[in-house]
Protein backbone atom coordinates (compact mmCIF):
# COMPACT_ATOMS: atom_id res chain seq x y z
CA UNK A 1 0.00 0.00 0.00
CA UNK A 2 2.53 2.63 0.87
CA UNK A 3 4.59 1.53 -1.72
CA UNK A 4 1.84 2.59 -4.63
CA UNK A 5 1.92 5.77 -2.80
CA UNK A 6 6.01 6.46 -2.64
CA UNK A 7 5.72 5.82 -6.21
CA UNK A 8 2.80 7.77 -7.09
CA UNK A 9 4.51 10.43 -5.04
CA UNK A 10 8.16 10.50 -6.94
CA UNK A 11 5.67 10.41 -9.96
CA UNK A 12 4.05 14.13 -8.79
CA UNK A 13 7.54 15.35 -8.20
CA UNK A 14 8.33 14.65 -11.39
CA UNK A 15 5.24 16.85 -12.78
CA UNK A 16 5.92 19.76 -14.95
CA UNK A 17 4.02 21.84 -12.18
CA UNK A 18 5.60 20.12 -9.57
CA UNK A 19 7.51 23.20 -8.31
CA UNK A 20 4.24 25.67 -8.87
CA UNK A 21 1.99 23.18 -6.57
CA UNK A 22 5.26 22.90 -4.05
CA UNK A 23 5.38 26.73 -4.13
CA UNK A 24 1.21 26.88 -3.45
CA UNK A 25 1.40 24.42 -0.73
CA UNK A 26 4.44 26.35 0.75
CA UNK A 27 2.66 29.66 0.61
CA UNK A 28 -0.72 28.27 1.68
CA UNK A 29 0.43 26.31 4.43
CA UNK A 30 1.89 28.97 6.44
CA UNK A 31 -1.18 30.00 7.13
CA UNK A 32 -4.08 28.45 6.90
CA UNK A 33 -3.44 25.11 4.50
CA UNK A 34 -2.99 21.71 6.94
CA UNK A 35 -0.25 19.99 4.62
CA UNK A 36 3.54 20.79 5.08
CA UNK A 37 5.21 21.26 2.31
CA UNK A 38 7.85 18.55 3.24
CA UNK A 39 5.64 16.32 1.34
CA UNK A 40 6.39 17.68 -1.92
CA UNK A 41 9.97 18.81 -1.43
CA UNK A 42 10.97 15.41 -0.36
CA UNK A 43 9.97 13.61 -3.28
CA UNK A 44 11.44 16.37 -5.57
CA UNK A 45 14.47 16.31 -3.56
CA UNK A 46 14.64 12.74 -3.62
CA UNK A 47 13.96 12.42 -7.14
CA UNK A 48 15.93 15.43 -8.94
CA UNK A 49 18.89 16.05 -6.25
CA UNK A 50 20.29 18.07 -9.17
CA UNK A 51 17.78 20.75 -8.24
CA UNK A 52 17.02 19.90 -4.46
CA UNK A 53 18.61 23.49 -3.32
CA UNK A 54 16.67 25.13 -5.64
CA UNK A 55 13.24 23.44 -4.58
CA UNK A 56 14.40 24.09 -0.95
CA UNK A 57 15.12 27.74 -1.72
CA UNK A 58 11.53 27.72 -3.45
CA UNK A 59 10.09 25.95 -0.73
CA UNK A 60 11.43 28.87 2.07
CA UNK A 61 10.87 31.79 0.15
CA UNK A 62 6.95 30.80 -0.76
CA UNK A 63 6.72 29.81 3.24
CA UNK A 64 7.58 32.84 4.34
CA UNK A 65 5.55 35.24 2.15
CA UNK A 66 2.75 32.87 3.17
CA UNK A 67 4.02 33.89 7.18
CA UNK A 68 3.28 37.47 6.42
CA UNK A 69 -0.10 36.69 5.03
CA UNK A 70 -0.61 34.78 8.10
CA UNK A 71 0.59 37.92 10.23
CA UNK A 72 -2.07 40.38 8.21
CA UNK A 73 -4.56 37.78 8.80
CA UNK A 74 -3.22 37.54 12.95
CA UNK A 75 -2.73 41.79 13.06
CA UNK A 76 -6.24 42.47 11.09
CA UNK A 77 -8.45 39.77 11.54
CA UNK A 78 -8.03 38.07 14.61
CA UNK A 79 -11.14 39.16 16.56
CA UNK A 80 -13.25 37.67 13.05
CA UNK A 81 -11.07 34.49 13.09
CA UNK A 82 -10.83 33.69 16.82
CA UNK A 83 -14.63 32.19 17.25
CA UNK A 84 -13.53 29.74 14.84
CA UNK A 85 -10.20 29.13 16.26
CA UNK A 86 -11.13 27.96 19.31
CA UNK A 87 -13.50 25.35 17.74
CA UNK A 88 -10.70 23.51 16.56
CA UNK A 89 -7.61 21.67 17.76
CA UNK A 90 -5.53 24.51 16.53
CA UNK A 91 -6.79 26.28 19.47
CA UNK A 92 -4.72 24.64 22.09
CA UNK A 93 -1.19 24.91 19.87
CA UNK A 94 -2.06 28.99 19.34
CA UNK A 95 -1.85 28.93 23.00
CA UNK A 96 1.23 27.23 23.08
CA UNK A 97 2.55 29.59 20.37
CA UNK A 98 1.25 32.54 22.45
CA UNK A 99 3.31 31.20 25.25
CA UNK A 100 6.07 30.44 23.53
CA UNK A 101 6.21 34.55 22.22
CA UNK A 102 5.71 35.81 25.81
CA UNK A 103 9.13 33.55 26.87
CA UNK A 104 11.28 33.70 24.25
CA UNK A 105 10.19 36.21 21.47
CA UNK A 106 11.79 35.97 18.58
CA UNK A 107 13.41 32.88 18.97
CA UNK A 108 9.29 31.07 19.14
CA UNK A 109 9.47 31.75 15.15
CA UNK A 110 12.93 30.48 14.68
CA UNK A 111 12.15 27.55 16.76
CA UNK A 112 8.81 27.26 15.18
CA UNK A 113 10.60 26.13 11.51
CA UNK A 114 11.34 23.03 13.68
CA UNK A 115 8.71 22.26 16.21
CA UNK A 116 5.62 19.61 16.01
CA UNK A 117 3.30 22.77 16.65
CA UNK A 118 1.88 23.86 13.09
CA UNK A 119 3.93 27.13 11.70
CA UNK A 120 0.85 28.63 10.74
CA UNK A 121 -0.50 29.01 14.21
CA UNK A 122 3.10 31.14 14.90
CA UNK A 123 2.59 33.41 12.26
CA UNK A 124 -0.94 34.05 13.78
CA UNK A 125 0.25 34.36 16.83
CA UNK A 126 2.99 37.35 15.83
CA UNK A 127 0.32 38.86 14.22
CA UNK A 128 -2.04 39.17 17.31
CA UNK A 129 0.46 39.87 19.30
CA UNK A 130 1.98 42.52 17.07
CA UNK A 131 5.42 41.41 16.87
CA UNK A 132 7.70 43.82 15.25
CA UNK A 133 7.67 42.84 11.44
CA UNK A 134 11.16 42.59 10.33
CA UNK A 135 12.14 40.51 13.07
CA UNK A 136 10.03 38.46 12.34
CA UNK A 137 10.56 38.03 8.37
CA UNK A 138 13.93 37.15 9.50
CA UNK A 139 13.61 34.47 12.06
CA UNK A 140 11.00 33.18 9.58
CA UNK A 141 13.91 33.07 6.97
CA UNK A 142 16.51 31.55 9.21
CA UNK A 143 13.60 28.61 10.22
CA UNK A 144 12.34 28.18 7.49
CA UNK A 145 15.16 28.21 5.37
CA UNK A 146 17.05 25.75 7.75
CA UNK A 147 14.60 22.82 8.08
CA UNK A 148 13.68 22.81 3.98
CA UNK A 149 17.59 23.03 3.71
CA UNK A 150 18.05 20.34 5.79
CA UNK A 151 15.34 18.13 4.41
CA UNK A 152 16.61 18.54 1.16
CA UNK A 153 20.18 18.25 1.71
CA UNK A 154 19.31 15.16 3.21
CA UNK A 155 17.24 13.38 0.49
CA UNK A 156 19.85 14.67 -2.26
CA UNK A 157 22.73 13.32 -0.56
CA UNK A 158 21.15 9.88 -0.58
CA UNK A 159 20.09 10.05 -4.27
CA UNK A 160 19.04 7.34 -6.38
CA UNK A 161 20.50 4.70 -3.55
CA UNK A 162 18.23 6.60 -0.97
CA UNK A 163 15.00 6.10 -3.30
CA UNK A 164 15.69 2.17 -3.56
CA UNK A 165 16.02 1.45 0.16
CA UNK A 166 13.36 4.06 0.94
CA UNK A 167 11.02 2.41 -1.99
CA UNK A 168 12.17 -1.46 -0.58
CA UNK A 169 10.99 -0.57 2.96
CA UNK A 170 7.95 1.94 2.69
CA UNK A 171 5.45 -0.69 3.75
CA UNK A 172 7.26 -1.32 6.99
CA UNK A 173 8.27 2.76 7.91
CA UNK A 174 4.16 3.69 6.51
CA UNK A 175 3.31 1.60 9.23
CA UNK A 176 5.75 2.02 11.95
CA UNK A 177 4.42 5.94 11.11
CA UNK A 178 0.81 5.28 11.53
CA UNK A 179 1.90 3.42 15.21
CA UNK A 180 3.61 6.29 16.09
CA UNK A 181 1.35 8.94 15.03
CA UNK A 182 -1.45 7.20 17.11
CA UNK A 183 0.46 6.72 20.13
CA UNK A 184 1.82 10.28 19.90
CA UNK A 185 -2.07 11.66 19.66
CA UNK A 186 -2.41 9.47 22.61
CA UNK A 187 0.61 10.52 24.67
CA UNK A 188 -0.38 14.16 23.76
CA UNK A 189 -4.39 14.19 24.82
CA UNK A 190 -3.26 12.20 28.36
CA UNK A 191 -0.40 15.09 28.76
CA UNK A 192 -2.30 17.81 27.32
CA UNK A 193 -6.11 17.61 28.87
CA UNK A 194 -7.53 20.39 31.14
Amino acid sequence: MFQKLYDKALQWSQHRHAAKYLFAISFAESSFFPVPPDVMLAPMALSQPDKAFHFALLTTIASVLGGMLGYAIGFFMFDAIAPWLQTTHYWGDYLTAKNWFERWGFWAVFIAGFSPVPYKVFTIAAGTLSMMFLPFVLASMVGRGARFFLVAMLLASGGEELALKLRKYMDRLGWITVVLVIISVGVYRYLWQD
